[in-house]
């Protein structure tokens, strides 16, 4: 069975339908700074954080993420964006890769948040990468990685199945 410490990580699902409670400013923060405390190469957190709250603004990124309008029902969505020449600086062409696991493990960090807080979100990667961008105004040195709309919890689903964890590893080689 699971420890208590490991308990956030297994009940942590994405959600998918959201209550119209809004969430205080406060929290926001609370949630960004827990995904900046995710690790990052060289401490670079070669990441960045667009918060959008406007209803417009939501609906045309939800249209953007292949129509998945549920985004534009969240309070509150976060992309969390790759800043390469934030990494690049020190790493130079293989600072893009981590800008874009820095990026990654700030979302991570993110969920784990929302879980903790009794919120509920969804990875969203399935986006137009070109469209998202020219929404927010994004700079040509950020690479959007995820939308995640964030919000109070109007559904409970169920856990997703796993693959039994000795079809996936491997000891000393493949």
């Amino acid at each position: 069975m699971n420890s208590k410490e490991l308990e956030l990580i297994f009940r942590r699902v994405s959600i998918r339908r959201f209550q119209s409670k809004e969430i205080d400013e406060k929290t926001l923060k609370l949630i960004l700074e827990a995904g900046n405390f995710a690790p990052s190469a060289g401490n670079l957190q070669a990441r960045d954080f667009v918060v959008v709250r406007d209803p417009k603004t939501k609906l045309e990124i939800a249209k953007a993420s292949l129509r998945q309008m549920f985004i534009a029902q969240a309070p509150v969505v976060i992309i969390v964006c790759a800043n390469y020449p934030r990494s690049m600086r020190v790493y130079g062409e293989r600072g893009k890769l981590y800008a874009e696991q820095d990026a990654t493990a700030a979302i991570e960090n993110i969920l784990l948040a929302v879980t903790a807080l009794n919120l509920g979100a969804c990875w969203i990667g399935a986006f137009d990468e070109t469209r998202v961008a020219e929404i927010l105004n994004l700079p040509d040195y950020v690479r959007p990685m995820a939308i995640i709309p964030i919000g109070y919890p109007a559904e409970q689903p169920s856990k997703r199945s796993r693959y039994p964890i000795d079809e996936l590893t491997h000891y000393e080689r493949w």
